[in-house]
């Protein structure tokens, strides 16, 4: 049975004082779902956060990582660095991460294939934009990223992989993705996903929704039968309105 999970992309956000501060408001709230809870601090903030939240359920995990394991790739950070510091788990493929810093799906396949030779998971981001959405080409955009950067995999690894759909049109440009294309478009992703590796794969995959969840839309979209959590932004910076989203479920 696929794990309902609900993580924080903290992105470039807080420093060690503001995310002690925040961790310290995460370990007092009530957990009440069972979801499986992630953040994901900035790099400097990563072995506190981990420190920190060791005793607790909450898993401290990676905004990315490079695919070398070593060299000369200034202000990079390896795979093997990140789980020196208590790090299993990586995002990878983040829209911002594709936008801005031109992140390609040949780069992204080698960042997969390197994150699961260390023994990580990784959330594997990917969606499309506005325009794509307007012209009604969405489907077709998702299905290369996914085949572009996962369908060299071999079945077993999809063990340790986890899905986020980013509507990157809807977020932060005041259009808003129904609950209903939520499920759409994630119906679709398993039924890609099944076309390769067969139906019992693609059910027992995670896809997590990366579309401006909050508490109030939180219960609806997680009520969707193939949303199975969300992978959220803004809404994680703050402690209560996060573990509200957990408790959606």
């Amino acid at each position: 049975m696929r794990k309902n999970i609900v993580a924080g992309n903290w992105k470039m956000n807080n420093d060690l004082a503001q995310t002690e501060s925040l961790l310290t408001d995460l370990k007092k709230q009530t957990q009440t779902s069972i979801a499986e809870v992630m953040i994901a601090p900035a790099f400097t903030n990563l072995y506190p956060a981990f420190q920190a939240l060791k005793s607790t359920n909450i898993e401290v995990i990676a905004q990315n990582m490079h695919f070398a394991e070593n060299g000369a790739y200034t202000g990079e950070v390896s795979g093997s660095m990140l789980k020196s510091v208590g790090i299993e788990t990586v995002i990878l493929g983040h829209s911002e991460r594709r936008e801005y810093f031109n992140e390609t799906d040949e780069i992204l396949a080698k960042k997969v294939d390197a994150a699961l030779a260390k023994g990580m998971r990784v959330v594997f981001c990917f969606g499309e934009v506005l325009e794509d959405r307007k012209s009604n080409n969405q489907e077709k955009i998702v299905e290369n990223q996914i085949k572009n950067a996962l369908f060299h995999l071999g079945p077993a690894a999809f063990q340790n992989i986890i899905l986020a759909y980013e509507p990157v049109w809807a977020i932060g440009t005041g259009e808003t993705a129904s609950p209903e294309q939520a499920q759409d478009m994630h119906a679709f992703i398993r039924k890609t996903l099944a076309t390769k590796y067969g139906a019992d794969i693609a059910e027992e995959v995670s896809i997590l929704y990366g579309g401006s969840v909050k508490p109030a839309n939180a219960e609806e979209i997680f009520s969707k039968p193939d949303v199975d959590g969300g992978l959220i932004g803004g809404a994680s910076l703050n402690a209560d309105d996060f573990f509200a989203i957990v408790n959606a479920f």
